[in-house]
């Protein structure tokens, strides 16, 4: 294939080999390649998108893997550039304190730190706080700011040499990372190298119930190797030496959770949380095979009602703009095939403004343009923050305009 993917055969939590294709989804580039006017020319090339269910553990997972040097040394996503995330990291820091009660001034670190946004609340709160992000210039900034941020990937051997000239840390973080990680072993043995005895592991990642329920499918795409659930992690930290103590369920990327993860025997009771949200995750058959068959024939209807819509709107000569140039765009407009219908996409995030979209390079603008150009309708691709956009733009519904809301139904507004 290429050479910068690689497919793997076994379960990343468990090592088995009995996985089953169960939601195969279309094709894209990388999610988040939107490109400048210098790089049209070039092909982008695709990759596989599909989701294997582990037979032996029940975990959800791409076995397609994009090294992460191609995807994270230029990413170009900052924390600041999500709805509510800031608000949402300032709550987690306290939390979290609250709950692990460090000595003042104990080492926090967080690993895929980005702008260092969650560490800086962790700072301000007291705490010696350190970085880890590959993102080279995001980390250069980051830095700069104020927050130490090392740009590297996490490895045993960088575990090995933080520890050294910092010390071991009470609290390890790792949010919206740890999904996108191929090597879970290797991650978890940095992270038991890193920490204190009685010191924890804390990450956030999106909840495999919440993705099927609240129809997020298009938070599937390259980076996001793992669909997490309590089940197969329990039993993944327990083959590692560590143990699942809690786990909370919080509302950021479509419906995430909190996962808490201590050293084997640690001083930590294990919280009841961890048994409860196992127990539903069986009875919604998270595990099963015919959950994701069921899953793949609601996402198809919703393809064919979308698209029946947008041929009927061209049909009469109207004009169709979308709104959000996020990763899942990429992974909406390829698997519902939209690149046809949109003259250009708006989104407020300075950094990707004139640029283009992955692939079918439609040319992204600032919002303004929705009044300037005056398409008849706009696709809110970025469907989960609908209400936030809707009440900002509420003149281009004053003049006429319609918003589409694709998911996790159709409407118009």
């Amino acid at each position: 294939m290429s050479e910068v993917v690689h497919r793997r055969d076994t379960c990343r939590l468990c090592r088995g080999k009995r996985l089953d294709l169960v939601l195969p989804l279309t094709p894209t580039p990388l999610a988040d390649s939107y490109i400048p006017t210098s790089r049209l020319p070039e092909a982008q090339q695709t990759f596989p998108l599909e989701l294997y269910l582990c037979n032996d553990c029940g975990f959800l997972q791409l076995l397609d893997v994009v090294h992460p040097e191609a995807i994270y040394y230029d990413y170009i996503y900052e924390t600041t550039s999500s709805l509510g995330l800031v608000e949402h990291f300032g709550k987690y820091a306290e939390n979290v304190l609250n709950f692990i009660k460090p000595a003042k001034e104990a080492l926090v670190i967080d690993i895929g730190s980005n702008d260092g946004t969650l560490l800086r609340f962790f700072r301000d709160c007291g705490m010696r706080v350190l970085g880890i992000d590959p993102a080279r210039d995001i980390a250069r900034k980051a830095t700069e700011s104020g927050i130490n941020t090392l740009p590297e990937l996490f490895t045993p051997d960088l575990a090995r040499k933080i520890r050294k000239d910092y010390g071991p840390a009470a609290i390890i973080t790792a949010n919206n990372l740890f999904a996108n990680v191929d090597d879970l072993d290797s991650f978890i043995n940095a992270v038991k190298l890193l920490m204190a005895p009685d010191g924890v592991f804390v990450f956030e990642s999106f909840y495999l119930v919440d993705w099927l329920q609240n129809m997020v499918f298009d938070f599937a795409y390259h980076e996001h190797l793992s669909y997490f659930s309590a089940k197969p992690l329990q039993a993944f930290f327990r083959r590692l030496g560590m143990e699942l103590i809690n786990v909370e369920r919080v509302p950021t990327k479509g419906g995430s959770v909190r996962y808490t993860a201590q050293l084997a025997g640690g001083q930590r009771a294990v919280s009841p949380s961890v048994s409860e949200l196992i127990s539903l995750e069986i009875g919604l058959g998270t595990d099963r095979r015919d959950t994701y068959k069921a899953f793949a024939a609601k996402i198809d209807t919703v393809k064919r009602k979308l698209v029946c819509m947008l041929k009927d709107i061209k049909t009469r000569g109207k004009t169709i703009a979308g709104y959000g140039a996020s990763a899942t765009t990429t992974t909406l407009i390829y698997h519902f095939g939209l690149s046809e219908f949109l003259s250009f996409i708006v989104d407020d995030y300075l950094s990707k403004q004139n640029l283009y979209s992955p692939g079918h390079h439609i040319p992204v603008l600032h919002p303004t343009a929705i009044y300037e150009r005056k398409p008849d309708y706009v696709l809110i691709l970025a469907w989960r923050y609908f209400e936030p956009i809707v009440k900002k733009h509420q003149a281009f519904l004053d003049s006429g305009g319609h918003f589409i809301v694709p998911l996790p139904t159709v409407r118009i507004l």
